[in-house]
């Protein structure tokens, strides 16, 4: 695989067209307001980079990582996306994003809505719980001892797999949480959000985390 597709330009996106363009990938990627506006940031990456459409950029490759607020979800062309391995990156912000019910009574998880909307898609949690700013700096060569670890989750082993290809590429230890439905364990305020923890030490923070309404 040597084409990577983005879609959402905002601090996690451009960090990771970044990293991808380091690990030897063309970059697709896109934003809402038009591929125009992308000029400085494929400037800056340099020829391995272009601007796109949302659906040029799910449709560039078998892989594409969705990084846009939560409530654009809807706004994806679904069937552009068809049959490909999607990662979610996103984060529940209420704030940012409006009351949104299955969240709120976690009877669902931000993956699983994503999901929901692209049926015939293999969505992957994963670049949820690390910082945009520690993107470029925490990645190590495969091997590193108390290399980072990242989690991802998903319904689909082979989607499993294959993104966690990308982040081993991206200098990162993978812990697989298995079907989506477990990615609220790396969701905010867990204790495995933000820090930066060798696999070991996620696996344990993964294991502790508490439902929000557990939380005392």
């Amino acid at each position: 695989m040597t084409i990577l597709g983005i879609v959402g330009a905002g601090h996690i996106g451009s960090q990771l067209a970044r990293l991808g363009v380091a690990s030897g990938y063309d970059v697709v990627i896109s934003n809402s307001r038009g591929p125009e506006t992308l000029g400085d940031l494929v400037a800056e990456l340099g020829p391995k980079a272009r601007a796109a459409t949302a659906a040029d950029a799910a449709a560039a490759r078998d892989l594409v990582i969705v990084t846009i607020p939560l409530r654009r979800i809807q706004e994806l062309p679904a069937a552009a996306f068809a049959g490909k391995v999607v990662i979610d990156t996103n984060n529940y912000y209420p704030q940012r994003d409006g009351a949104i019910a299955e969240l709120d009574d976690e009877s669902s998880t931000t993956a699983e809505l994503l999901q929901n909307h692209l049926p015939h898609s293999h969505v992957v949690k994963a670049f949820n719980h690390i910082y945009a700013s520690d993107l470029l700096t925490d990645g190590s060569p495969a091997g590193t001892p108390n290399r980072r670890a990242l989690v991802v989750a998903g319904d689909d082993a082979a989607a499993r797999h294959a993104a966690s290809a990308l982040l081993n590429q991206f200098g990162f230890d993978t812990l697989d949480l298995g079907p989506l439905a477990e990615g609220w364990r790396i969701q905010r305020d867990t204790p495995g959000y933000g820090v930066r923890l060798t696999l070991d030490e996620l696996r344990t923070a993964v294991a502790a985390a508490q439902r929000y309404r557990d939380m005392s």
